[in-house]
């Protein structure tokens, strides 16, 4: 008995809801056909007892016609376009019903014309009502005689239905006066959004376009200005308190531009947008503040997915350190180009467990994901993962990049970086890998840190393998800081402006370049698929930024104001860390290649026997477990790795004499 209500109940509930409103809405528009039809027939024009049958047809085609249409089936009071064009359409084809009926019974001509404006002044009759009730909807919330009066007609209109929840919004609280910037189709679509909605917290008091023939005009009853005109006295005038950017297709200097302009003014900008960069699966644009990676104001990349798609799909593919922050992303972008497998190779369990279950989610039963929890110096443990899985390109992201962490432990560095690399390299030649490719940093030009030392040593690692007749192609990519790492300032500066400051810095002159981790990722991949063998790639990284600049953008981004609300204080550079980066890009010495963002570096490999000597000496130095005697093997076997005191002070001397920094 309890199953058969169980089943029975939404059928009962289901055609309840059918009766009461469907059919109720065919009652209404029959009553409404009915009246036009007397109007034209009656009153304007004596007709005999065929206009019974005239009208019998006429409403039998219309609503024959609707139902085909699905027209009773479209809940009117959020109606779009499309919802009365499927009306316009039905009606039409309706229409043509009743004119085929027509030609075969031979009905007066005269009379088909009389049916054609009954059915025109019907169609109009019938939007009007639905357009009534659709307005009414939007105005039932307020508390005004409109209101009530907006209400009554819903009573009207649903057979006395009182509609939930009316009445309950406070009208009157206190909502945030925005400045939409952009009248197009995505800025009044948000306006649209905001005044529908009576829950919303943001009031649209005016649009800011900078086409001037929409200056003047009103959207939605909200006033259009034009950009040139907009001051502090206007910002005032309409007591805008946010400004929100909706502009699809902006450059990045048009976009500094008018966060520039704004925030001049005083006012809180934000972005109606999809999420940050560093969310999956979702492609619904919100309102939101910016993100620290838009102040950079970068062009977006424009990547050729189809031929990286061509490459990577149906191959195996294993990301090493796939759990860490440009792992991950890895993992999401190569994730979209249809691989048959996808192996997280990672020894911190966390992250790889959140990347698998993020893609699992997305992805289903679509894409094969396997997730191996194993150190790069595990050589039993890592040749078990390559034997069960038999990648045949590898992505090389696994290391330890802490700078300041790594001068202390130079024993780990040189054994995980050096020698997890040089294990995962064997393993690719053993079990027949296509690819390798390793992801290295700015760092180590000219490193003047452990990390940056063992990163340069990984990459005349990889390329000396290159030529080896093993038959994998070997390459290494290089790029420089990115936005939103593990470890980077982003977070740190982050945490410090939530708790009050003060935000540190460890030098106001530092310039560092950067890069959001989905570029990074998205180049990373391609410069794989370019690699022919033993390639050394390096990454346009645009313009450097100074962390100072940085820092204070940060603070006002989060509505306080630098060295007011919240000071800025130097605290000394860290151990082994650069006053400026190198530069990454020098046109000297450079190839291009097709994409105009990836620069193939010349760098002449080491021989085989000299790369053997120099693993040799670090091996010996590590067996002392002595940080000072690996440092010191590590600077032997690298000769570009000097101590900071000594690059920092020539960097100085060549920014007094008004050369570039890290120019050589």
């Amino acid at each position: 008995m309890d199953k058969k209500m169980i089943v029975e109940t939404p059928k009962l509930n289901k055609l309840s809801g059918f009766f009461n409103i469907r059919w109720l809405l065919v009652v209404y528009d029959l009553v409404v056909y009915c009246c036009v039809s007397l109007l034209l027939f009656f009153v304007f024009d004596k007709a005999d007892g065929r206009v019974w049958l005239h009208l019998g047809v006429g409403i039998g085609s219309v609503f024959i016609s609707r139902m085909f249409f699905n027209i009773y089936r479209q809940i009117w009071r959020y109606g779009d376009l499309g919802a009365y064009f499927r009306l316009s359409v039905a009606d039409g084809v309706g229409f043509i019903l009743y004119l085929l009926v027509a030609v075969f019974a031979d009905f007066d001509k005269n009379l088909v014309l009389r049916i054609l404006a009954v059915d025109s002044l019907y169609l109009l009759m019938s939007m009007t009502i639905r357009m009534v009730y659709h307005y009414a909807y939007k105005l039932s919330y307020k508390h005004t005689s409109v209101g009530a009066f907006s209400r009554l007609l819903l009573r009207v209109f649903t057979g006395g239905k009182a509609i939930p929840n009316i009445g309950k919004v406070d009208e009157k609280r206190r909502k945030i006066r925005i400045a939409i910037v952009g009248a197009g189709r995505v800025g009044v679509g948000l306006a649209e959004e905001l005044l529908n909605n009576p829950n919303s917290d943001y009031f649209p008091c005016c649009f800011i376009d900078i086409n001037p023939i929409k200056s003047g005009r009103m959207i939605y009853n909200v006033p259009v200005l034009f950009e040139n005109d907009v001051s502090a006295e206007v910002i005032n005038k309409f007591s805008i308190q946010e400004v929100v950017f909706a502009l699809p297709k902006v450059t990045a200097e048009e976009m500094q531009k008018h966060y520039s302009f704004y925030k001049g003014m005083g006012c809180r900008v934000k972005v109606y947008d999809y999420p940050d960069m560093h969310s999956t699966g979702n492609s619904k644009r919100h309102l939101r503040d910016f993100d620290i990676e838009e102040l950079l104001f970068r062009n977006p990349s424009e990547f050729d997915t189809e031929t990286l798609s061509a490459y990577y799909k149906g191959k195996t593919v294993m990301i090493t350190g796939g759990g860490g922050s440009i792992g991950s992303e890895l993992c999401r972008q190569l994730a979209k180009l249809s691989p048959k497998k996808l192996v997280i190779l990672d020894i911190c369990e966390n992250g790889a467990y959140d990347i698998q279950q993020e893609l699992r989610m997305i992805y289903k039963d679509k894409l094969e994901i396997q997730v191996e929890i194993v150190s790069m110096v595990d050589k039993e443990g890592m040749e078990q993962a390559f034997k069960s899985h038999r990648p045949q390109v590898i992505l090389h992201a696994a290391a330890h990049k802490h700078v300041p962490l790594m001068e202390y432990n130079c024993c780990e560095a040189v054994k995980n970086n050096v020698f997890g690399t040089l294990n995962t390299v064997l393993l690719c030649e053993k079990y027949g890998a296509e690819r390798f490719i390793m992801i290295s940093t700015d760092k180590a030009v000219n490193p003047t840190n452990v990390m940056g030392a063992t990163k340069r040593m990984c990459e005349m690692l990889v390329l000396s393998r290159a030529n080896n007749g093993s038959g994998v192609k070997y390459s290494a990519t290089r790029f420089g800081n990115v936005l939103g790492s593990s470890g980077s300032v982003i977070p740190l500066f982050k945490r410090q402006i939530m708790d009050g400051g003060p935000v540190t810095i460890t030098d106001k002159r530092i310039i560092r370049y950067f890069m959001t981790i989905p570029e990074a990722s998205q180049l990373v991949i391609q410069s794989g698929m370019l690699a022919d063998n033993g390639e050394l790639f390096v990454l346009d990284m645009g313009k450097p930024v100074k962390i100072l600049e940085m820092a204070e953008s940060m603070i006002k981004l989060a509505g306080y104001e630098p060295y007011k609300d919240i000071d800025i204080v130097e605290i000394g550079l860290r151990p082994g860390e650069k006053l400026y980066e190198e530069l990454l890009i020098n046109s000297e010495g450079l190839t291009k290649t097709s994409n105009n963002l990836i620069y193939i570096e010349k760098d002449t490999p080491i021989t085989t026997a000299e790369l053997e000597e120099k693993l040799c000496i670090l091996a010996d130095a590590l067996k002392t477990q002595d940080n000072r005697k690996v440092k010191e093997a590590l600077m032997k076997v690298v000769p570009s790795f000097h101590e900071p005191q000594e690059v920092n002070e020539a960097a100085d001397k060549r920014v007094e004499n008004g050369v570039p920094v890290g120019v050589s």
